[in-house]
């Protein structure tokens, strides 16, 4: 009777905070939301100089002897006084000095439909908004490829960097392959870790066709279409060699394209060798010319760090009402089985 008492009141509360988090959700999504119904998300933007002195002088508070860390400190605060000193000897004030160039890093996690393709065009054009030819752009990109018309568009956005002046660099830490490596041949420079995995310069389609399983049970499938080429081969249907060949030379055209299109990015590169659809690694593919050097994404900007300023921009997407609610009645209900399980522990029914 204890434990039912106990689960009771247990699911009382969990109710009663889930409607009043529903609730206090809901006012808040009102409220914020006024005069902003076509609003779809909003730049976040992240100092990576920052954030790596950050993680640098949390490590040297805990390795660095302490009266060499306070040294240091007087070394560095002496250092930023004689550049002040300088920059007015030279009638310049702070505000004047020209700013480091900068470096706007994005990134680009693909699926098959280039899903991220819509944040991508959101971040190239705050950065064009603000960019010269003396900054660089760096994409990090992960993706095995997938739909020609969604990559394709994913592309055309990294060329917008490009037909601005802008540099473009992508680094590619674990695989850019088919619709993937059709984005990276865009860049200026393309970086790749040793094992990364890059390529797959070919295209591919598949389906299955239930003809005969419908004859098999007498079941009839009608497919009508105006125009010889509406439709080739067809999941329900009767396939014959003409909608077979036809459709092999869709797929021969829009490899012909997708060569076309590496050729003219990536002059150096031979394309008869690599267009076989197979996939090489960072250091094999380096050997093909298809990048041009072996680095990580994190050496990389690392290297970056004295010479630039660096940002990471990234396009939070803003959520839905449905969504907001979910995720606070999980945070909700994620707390109070913690609670509930805590006091049952001590109880009769767990010992």
């Amino acid at each position: 009777m204890e434990f039912l008492s106990d689960y009771g009141l247990f699911l009382a509360k969990s109710i009663t905070i889930i409607i009043t988090v529903g609730i206090i959700v809901a006012i808040i999504a009102a409220a914020s939301s006024r005069g902003k119904a076509g609003e779809k998300g909003h730049i976040e933007v992240t100092n990576l100089n920052e954030k790596y002195d950050q993680m640098r002088d949390s490590l040297k508070d805990v390795v660095v002897d302490p009266e060499v860390l306070k040294l240091q400190h007087k070394e560095d605060k002496k250092k930023q006084k004689e550049e002040k000193k300088a920059a007015k000897k030279a009638g310049k004030d702070s505000s004047d000095t020209e700013h480091k160039s900068r470096t706007y890093v994005l990134n680009f996690d693909g699926d098959i439909k280039a899903s991220a393709t819509e944040s991508l065009r959101e971040e190239i054009s705050a950065v064009l908004m603000l960019a010269t030819d003396k900054d660089e752009v760096v994409l990090r990109l992960e993706s095995g490829g997938g739909m020609v018309h969604s990559y394709g568009l994913a592309s055309s956005q990294l060329a917008r960097i490009k037909s601005q002046g802008i540099p473009l660099t992508v680094c590619v830490d674990k695989v850019a392959a088919s619709g993937g490596y059709m984005m990276a041949c865009v860049a200026d420079k393309i970086l790749a870790a040793p094992f990364a995995i890059l390529g797959s310069i070919g295209v591919v389609a598949q389906l299955p066709n239930f003809h005969r399983l419908l004859k098999k049970n007498a079941i009839d499938f009608e497919l009508l279409t105006a125009g010889e080429h509406k439709r080739t081969l067809t999941m329900f249907g009767e396939n014959t060699d003409k909608d077979r060949e036809k459709f092999i030379e869709d797929l021969e055209d829009t490899h012909d394209l997708f060569k076309g299109f590496v050729s003219e990015h990536r002059e150096q590169v031979d394309i008869s060798d690599v267009a076989n659809g197979d996939v090489w690694f960072g250091k094999r593919a380096l050997d093909k010319k298809l990048i041009d050097e072996l680095k990580t994404s994190d050496e990389y900007l690392m290297s970056k760090l004295e010479a630039s300023d660096i940002y990471e921009i990234e396009f939070a997407h803003k959520k839905s009402l449905p969504e907001k609610l979910g995720i606070a009645a999980e945070g909700a209900a994620d707390r109070l089985l913690l609670s509930w399980l805590s006091r049952m522990q001590n109880s009769r029914f767990f010992s």
